[in-house]
């Protein structure tokens, strides 16, 4: 996806997918927009909201950062989690779910990081984490008893009329060739509607805490595609690390019961 944004913008790409599916979800079942009632409406909003931000900085910030980095940065926001739903909400985190939010981040630093410096763009990055954390914490806190089709759908939409506006300044890029429109389709379809629908449903029945740990599998199978597809090695660091995030998602789903 890096070199996708090297020929269309960040806010245009984004704008793109989600509106795309969005659209995509609504035509498969139009009758979801029934669900938008005002209170409904406000709550998939602020999510949207919080879920557009973290798109926001953390494409900006891989267009100034590796692809490792970012990676291990976004991870963090199974460590953000905890504490704003302590901080804010006054959750009671139990000491299993802070060994587990520990275990995982020890393992993203090992599957992501050699060397680290902080510049501008994993200063982005840090900042998308927080927000996406935000939206993790909030979605749990709103999606039980909720339609996750329709609230996915409001969130989608959200973000994409979010960065449709933000792309105004410098002007709209439709996406400039095929290569451009595979990547928005395929995200569109797989990462963005498929995935936020599973975790809309699922965020109604767990924890925040819990969640943020169990999406850090996001970056064991990055790993094994790198391996597997782009002939990357599979090196001890890559092993303990995966080891490790699988251990603490282990740990949260036995504690969770």
């Amino acid at each position: 996806m890096k070199d996708t944004l090297h020929r269309q913008d960040v806010y245009s790409f984004l704008a793109c997918r989600f509106i795309l599916a969005a659209v995509i979800m609504t035509v498969l079942r139009p009758k979801a927009l029934l669900h938008f009632k005002k209170k409904f409406l406000l709550r998939g909003v602020i999510l949207g909201t919080l879920l557009g931000a973290g798109y926001i900085f953390q494409t900006f910030g891989l267009t100034l950062t590796t692809v490792a980095k970012t990676g291990f940065i976004t991870g963090l926001y199974a460590v953000f989690t905890p504490l704003i739903a302590a901080g804010l909400l006054k959750k009671q985190i139990s000491k299993v779910q802070w060994l587990s939010v520990f275990i995982a981040a020890l393992g993203l630093a090992f599957l992501s990081m050699s060397g680290f410096h902080m510049g501008l763009g994993e200063f982005l990055v840090v900042i998308s984490a927080a927000f996406y954390a935000g939206h993790i914490v909030g979605l749990s806190e709103w999606s039980s008893g909720a339609d996750a089709y329709a609230l996915t759908v409001l969130q989608l939409g959200t973000v994409g009329v979010i960065c449709f506006i933000a792309s105004l300044k410098n002007g709209f890029h439709t996406p400039p060739d095929s290569g451009v429109w595979t990547a928005i389709i395929y995200t569109a379809i797989f990462a963005s509607a498929f995935a936020f629908i599973v975790q809309t449903w699922v965020q109604s029945f767990m924890s925040a805490t819990s969640t943020g740990i169990i999406l850090t599998m996001e970056y064991i199978f990055a790993a094994l595609f790198g391996v597997w597809f782009g002939h990357e090695s599979l090196t001890l660091r890559v092993i303990i690390g995966g080891t490790l995030v699988i251990s603490a998602m282990y740990i949260i789903i036995t504690d969770e019961g």
